[in-house]
């Protein structure tokens, strides 16, 4: 079973426990490789849609892993319940949706000892909800998979709500301090991305022109930082 460069990111962050929830597993494979791999001793493997689940459970029969994988069907963290697993992995869902997974069962999530999130689109939004709802940021980092980058970010709560400059929701101040690899091409993307939505703003509304100011401060950020890389 091949794994993609995305998943085994979200792989090398998982600290050995007992069991860890994959939320929208999709076709199984994170719960299978930890497995197998001895990073857990069971896996919880959920999907809100009954297609996908199916599939999960078709490869943990092929794996013969079935006595230590158990899929659920439901969405978000109601699959499980506060204090049943010690981590979580939601990856492959938006920012937006990420986010409002947590705060939909945050009891759970704080009973957490702590959790893997990958997501697809809106990752500024998640880290700043991840700041300002008070949650330890572990550790975070870039991979490039399929010509996308991709942010992992591994959290645990700690009650300890941060106010952050926007641009460190744009550009993890983890990435920069810790000098990750992809920071630099990671920063001209962004640059390019940044330009070319600043560039098509022709609307001259007062909200089209706060969001002007707002893209220009990052443009001038993202410049600063290539310049220090």
């Amino acid at each position: 079973m091949g794994i993609s460069v995305r998943l085994n990111k979200i792989i090398s962050l998982i600290d050995k426990c007992n069991i860890v929830a994959d939320i929208g597993t999709d076709h199984g494979y994170i719960p299978i490789y930890l497995i197998k791999k001895d990073l857990c001793n069971l896996a919880i493997a959920s999907d809100i849609n009954l297609g996908p689940k199916m599939k999960a459970e078709l490869n943990i029969v092929m794996e013969g892993l079935s006595d230590k994988i158990q899929c659920r069907l439901g969405g978000g963290l109601n699959v499980i319940k506060p204090y049943e697993v010690q981590a979580v992995i939601i990856a492959g869902l938006g920012g937006y949706l990420i986010r409002d997974i947590i705060e939909d069962r945050i009891d759970v999530f704080k009973s957490l000892d702590y959790a893997i999130l990958q997501p697809a689109q809106n990752p500024e939004i998640l880290r700043k909800y991840i700041y300002e709802r008070g949650f330890n940021v572990i550790n975070e980092e870039l991979c490039f998979d399929q010509n996308k980058y991709y942010e992992t970010i591994k959290v645990a709560y700690d009650n300890k709500p941060k106010i952050e400059n926007n641009f460190y929701y744009e550009v993890s101040k983890t990435f920069i301090e810790n000098k990750d690899p992809l920071i630099k091409d990671y920063a001209k993307y962004k640059l390019l991305l940044y330009n070319k939505i600043y560039k098509e703003i022709k609307d001259g509304t007062e909200s089209a022109q706060k969001r002007k100011v707002e893209l220009k401060h990052i443009i001038d950020k993202l410049e600063e930082l290539l310049l220090c890389l």
